[in-house]
């Protein structure tokens, strides 16, 4: 499983003065849900995206598998972790669904019938399979959120980072994404979750933290 390290993590935006954060030391645990929570502009987001390997910090390290971010590429965190964009519209490139699903293992040179097998079950598990034509950018928020879920998941990462998920989602959808939560959970992939919705991240993380004033604050219960 990936481990991420945080240490004395400090980060501001260019042409600011201000830190968005500091001195944070973090370290979620490899398996079980952790959620961020934090008001608006707190910089849970920054964090998240700091985790990925996104952003790079200005001072101190963010550590996966004890390799600093800095000296990754994107395409070598891929392989170990997911993150999924608030706005999946940032994450969506391909003319199609199945395209957007297979790109990642044909760029791996993964044989073409496990491109198939693992397309049908994307397809089939987060109810795509009779949008698989279709043109990702015409898809409802709804569904642009899953392809872009299932999208990371065909690459089979270690870790998820998930930007407020359960957006753009009705109930029915919101109760089948923590199905699938719960499902990747069991088997041993570790998730950190950015929320606004404090009762969601208190009803199922096992962890959760507080991103206030640019520190990291851990919420016991």
């Amino acid at each position: 499983m990936a481990r991420i390290s945080i240490k004395n993590l400090f980060y501001r935006y260019k042409k600011s003065e201000n830190w968005v954060l500091k001195g944070i030391n973090f370290q979620p645990p490899e398996e079980g849900l952790t959620a961020l929570i934090g008001d608006n502009g707190s910089g849970k987001t920054t964090l998240g995206k700091l985790m990925a390997g996104i952003l790079k910090p200005f001072r101190g390290q963010v550590l996966i598998d004890d390799q600093a971010t800095n000296e990754l590429s994107l395409a070598d965190i891929g392989q170990k972790l997911g993150y999924i964009f608030q706005e999946p519209e940032r994450q969506i490139f391909a003319p199609t669904v199945e395209e957007e699903l297979s790109f990642v293992l044909r760029y791996k040179g993964v044989a073409e019938p496990e491109i198939e097998v693992r397309l049908t079950e994307m397809l089939d598990r987060f109810d795509l399979r009779d949008l698989r034509r279709s043109f990702p950018f015409q898809l409802s928020q709804g569904e642009k959120q899953r392809l872009a879920l299932a999208a990371i998941l065909i690459n089979q990462p270690e870790y998820l980072i998930l930007d407020e998920p359960t957006t753009a989602l009705d109930l029915k959808r919101k109760e089948e994404l923590l199905d699938i939560i719960k499902g990747l959970l069991d088997r041993g992939i570790g998730i950190t979750v950015i929320s606004h919705d404090h009762k969601f991240a208190k009803k199922y993380a096992s962890r959760l933290f507080t991103v206030a004033g640019g520190e990291l604050v851990e919420n016991k219960f």
